[in-house]
């Protein structure tokens, strides 16, 4: 069984590289990955506070977030 996992972020370099090299570096047979992007999808950012993102990028396991370095704070995505 897999457990979600959600990967936010914003578009910039930062956030694309930790995609790239870390997002997608997920066990497929443990985690089922989604990619946001919150400065194409503003909806979701009410979401990703609600989680715990302070920051991007920013991957959620389970109920576990984790901060991944710092591209922007969620503050300036509202």
């Amino acid at each position: 069984m897999s457990s979600k996992a959600v990967f936010y972020h914003a578009g910039c370099p930062v956030c694309i590289d930790a995609e790239k090299n870390l997002a997608y570096s997920l066990d497929p047979a443990r985690f089922k990955l989604e990619i946001v992007h919150l400065g194409e999808n503003k909806g979701r950012v009410p979401e990703a506070i609600a989680s715990g993102v302070k920051s991007v990028p920013a991957l959620l396991l389970g109920d576990e977030v984790y901060h991944i370095n710092f591209g922007a704070s969620i503050d300036d995505l509202k």
